[in-house]
């Protein structure tokens, strides 16, 4: 039997053991289950997100999108803006 080591903040240990012992597990017994779901799924258990914008991200994205002068016919019209 082998030893995994991993380096993660303070802060995520602490939610993690929080989160796992709430499901009656321990943090080795987490990552255990996880890397069996790797091994019989051939991928990861789950899709990789981001962080979502937040409403004030979420605002500046919408206003660029809505806004006529921001919109280009095509690469080349965009690309004069940079010469």
């Amino acid at each position: 039997m082998l030893t995994i080591q991993t380096r993660v903040t303070d802060e995520l240990k602490i939610k993690a053991d929080a989160l796992f012992k709430d499901m009656g597990l321990t943090t080795t017994d987490a990552v255990r289950m996880f890397l069996m779901q790797c091994v019989n799924l051939g991928q990861l258990p789950f899709v990789p997100t981001g962080k979502k914008p937040n409403a004030q991200t979420l605002a500046a994205l919408n206003d660029t999108l809505n806004n006529e002068d921001n919109r280009y016919a095509n690469i080349d019209e965009l690309s004069n803006l940079w010469k």
